[in-house]
């Protein structure tokens, strides 16, 4: 099975999963073992799919204010945990091709295969959710259709992201292509960077 079927896979079983509930408060029961790839996957998919939940309830118009706050917090959270983990999958990566012998010539790509990966993990909701939207009960005609439309856009996207991630890492692998990886650095949540916050320390 290639990667990207693999990590697919994964993504929905972690959607799936969260579904069961359906609540932004359920605890993660990440079926695999916590040294693997696979448990990186799921629970990097686990965190995208509670914030998608996030966001939607942030944006109720009638919602509290203080409990918009308190979302906020919670989605500034979850988006370090987020970086985090994408970190993680690098770091897996470059753990993995550190014998590779780069060419000479070797390219450096745009982004890294997690930084790639995470969209791929955002495309398998859209698809999820794009889905729930064509089938909606009680929906008109006009909205199944259009959104019929983009969940055929979206499937196309899946297809070719899917494919440029199996060609980054078939170049990484033959050393085509230099994994080089940057640290996010996100400076919003640090004490020592962010002026609101290390002015009151």
């Amino acid at each position: 099975m290639k990667f990207t079927e693999n990590a697919w896979e994964i993504f929905n079983q972690s959607i799936k999963d969260y579904h069961i509930t359906d609540d932004v408060n359920a605890k993660i029961d990440n079926p695999y073992p916590t040294d693997s790839l696979d448990h990186l996957l799921y629970r990097k998919n686990w965190i995208d799919t509670v914030q998608w939940h996030l966001e939607d309830i942030i944006r109720d118009p009638e919602i509290n204010p203080e409990e918009a706050l308190r979302i906020k917090r919670w989605i500034d959270d979850s988006n370090q945990r987020r970086t985090d983990t994408v970190e993680y999958i690098d770091s897996w990566f470059l753990n993995k091709y550190k014998d590779v012998k780069i060419k000479a010539d070797a390219k450096i790509n745009t982004e890294s295969p997690a930084w790639a990966i995470d969209r791929f993990s955002i495309l398998a909701l859209k698809v999820y959710h794009m889905k729930e939207e064509v089938e909606r009960a009680g929906s008109s005609s006009e909205h199944q259709q259009k959104t019929a439309q983009k969940l055929a856009i979206l499937k196309e996207q899946k297809q070719d992201l899917g494919k440029a991630i199996e060609e980054l890492i078939q170049d990484i692998e033959k050393g085509e292509k230099r994994m080089k990886v940057y640290k996010q650095m996100k400076m919003y949540n640090d004490e020592d960077l962010n002026p609101v916050l290390y002015k009151n320390k």
